[in-house]
């Protein structure tokens, strides 16, 4: 059953593998093949990714696709690897981790540019420490959703080619079955690689692996004033700091951020304890893990600069001082709000930040916190209602009207007044007025553009828990139509498609009591 794939004999799939990532040395992974896996099956694609890499999607179903993409047939110009890495995890030093149930194959030299293409869920490595090297369909298929929701929400993020499964035991908290994600990025390298050489002393890794990432990430860094690792710390933290503000602004919670899951470009990566919000609350803990609260949505800001400043210390070496990584780390304390306010402004169908902005945001943040108000739905109806608001001074009752051409396809998530939302209606009202008096305030405002921007921002349909499970659920008996509905609607979350209603609606009452943990 656990038997290492033979390497004498190799598919080719058309592909140009160039393998950087193994050129930097043997310090840097382990290599290995992959462990094949019996009676291997299809659980779901993404034909979108498959012409990113300039796949054929029809080859993609075929049954040599399902046997390379399950680690059971090599794949000819591939180099299988496990990458060392070490890293912080909540909130304490780990020492050396690694990839432990991932295996990079390459990178394609795809039409998009390089992409690294990695199975996740291959078998054990030497990294695997006291985990078995496998993946269960469960988390497969929320990796896989989720990877492919948030590209289409154009939140920085891996994509996710396909999932297979396997009747292969699994011992989690119960016995499950096994399944490998096929996850792409254009480099999986994390803050834990920087700190792994940094910890361990091994100082001409380090250098190796920063001038790596600068010649191929951020050669602007090779041109900065100054010492050019500062320069990467701080073009790291804006990536890092526009990808928090996205993830704040459509409420997704990530569960784990610890500095080896934090991507040095920036992308959202290794979807675990993951979660939409439902009823809008700042302190939520989607991780059922976390039992401290570190990992909590209002928290992962702060978070974020935490681990920079872990990779700041770990950078350290390659600078001149610690006052160079500390001025390096400056500039988030003041992106990473203001981006978060853009991403606001954006979803209140404003073009432009005025004084005024962040306390007519955090007004509205507090009330929808206060009534626990669906922060998805909330943002949808908010959307529809913007055509309702003329340059001429109106009733905060003209605002809100209960009127049929508001429902989008009669979407159950979205009938009602926006003002149905809220237990304090009179304030909820006094808040609308001000939003209201704001976007008439703007040169040129047009209501209808307004209303096309936000349902343009504010999707219908997010990766809810209640809505993998079911899919999840129904993939266990062998039936993928949900997931296939599911990653249809995913794909196009701003759109609403007929027959997907139940997807935007309000969550069910067994929604709050799903438990995401680490082994998710």
């Amino acid at each position: 059953m656990n038997r290492p794939v033979d390497m004498a004999a190799s598919l080719d799939l058309g592909l140009a593998w160039q393998n950087r990532f193994a050129s930097l040395g043997e310090a840097f992974y382990t290599l290995l093949s992959p462990t094949a896996l019996p009676a291997p099956h299809w659980v779901g694609t993404s034909p979108a990714v498959a012409d990113l890499l300039g796949l054929d999607r029809a080859w993609l179903a075929s049954p040599a696709a399902l046997d390379a993409f399950t680690g059971n047939l090599p794949i000819a110009g591939a180099q299988p690897l496990a990458s060392v890495y070490s890293g912080h995890q909540f909130g304490h030093w780990a020492g050396q981790l690694g990839d432990g149930r991932a295996i990079l194959l390459g990178e394609v030299d795809s039409p998009a540019g390089p992409q690294e293409v990695q199975l996740k869920g291959a078998g054990l490595t030497p990294y695997s420490r006291m985990g078995d090297g496998r993946a269960v369909l469960r988390s497969s298929i929320r990796e896989f959703l989720c990877s492919e929701a948030m590209h289409a929400l154009g939140i920085p993020t891996s994509r996710a080619l396909c999932v297979t499964g396997s009747p292969a035991p699994v011992r989690r908290e119960e016995i499950e079955t096994a399944a490998v994600v096929t996850r792409v990025a254009p480099s999986f390298i994390r803050f834990g690689h920087f700190e792994h050489f940094s910890h361990s002393g091994q100082h001409e890794q380090l250098r190796i692996l920063a001038d790596f990432v600068i010649d191929h990430f951020y050669p602007a860094c090779r041109e900065a004033t100054g010492n050019p690792y500062a320069a990467l710390l701080e073009a790291v933290s804006a990536r890092t700091a526009e990808m928090v503000a996205q993830w704040q602004a459509a409420g997704f919670c990530h569960g784990v951020m610890n500095t080896d899951n934090m991507s040095i470009l920036g992308l959202t990566i290794d979807y675990g304890p993951f979660q939409f919000l439902d009823a809008f609350n700042p302190g939520h803990i989607c991780n059922h893990s976390d039992t401290g609260g570190r990992y909590a949505y209002n928290r992962q800001p702060n978070i974020a600069y935490w681990n920079l400043f872990a990779l700041g210390q770990a950078l350290l070496p390659l600078m001149d001082d610690q006052q160079q990584a500390l001025d390096a780390l400056e500039p988030y304390k003041a992106h990473m709000p203001a981006a978060l306010q853009r991403r606001m402004n954006a979803k209140l169908g404003l073009d432009r930040v005025e004084d005024g902005d962040a306390e007519l945001t955090e007004s509205l943040m507090k009330l929808m916190a206060a009534d626990a108000v669906d922060f998805t739905i909330f943002w949808r109806r908010l959307s529809h209602v913007a055509a309702e608001i003329s340059v001429r001074a109106e009733p905060v009752e003209a605002l809100l009207p209960d009127r049929p051409e508001l429902v989008e396809g009669q979407a159950q998530g979205e009938q009602g007044q926006v003002r149905d939302l809220f237990l304090q209606r009179e304030a909820f009202d006094a808040w609308a007025k001000r939003w209201r008096e704001r976007l008439q305030g703007q040169p040129g405002f047009d209501a209808s553009a307004t209303q096309a921007r936000m349902l343009r921002t504010n999707p219908q349909v997010v990766l809810r828990n209640h809505l993998g499970e079911v899919a999840i659920q129904r993939a266990k008996q062998g039936d993928f139509s949900e997931l296939a509905r599911l990653q249809n609607a995913l794909e196009r979350p701003f759109e609403a498609i007929a027959g997907h209603d139940d997807l935007a609606a309000f969550p069910p009452d067994w929604a709050s009591q799903i438990e995401i943990s680490c082994s998710s």
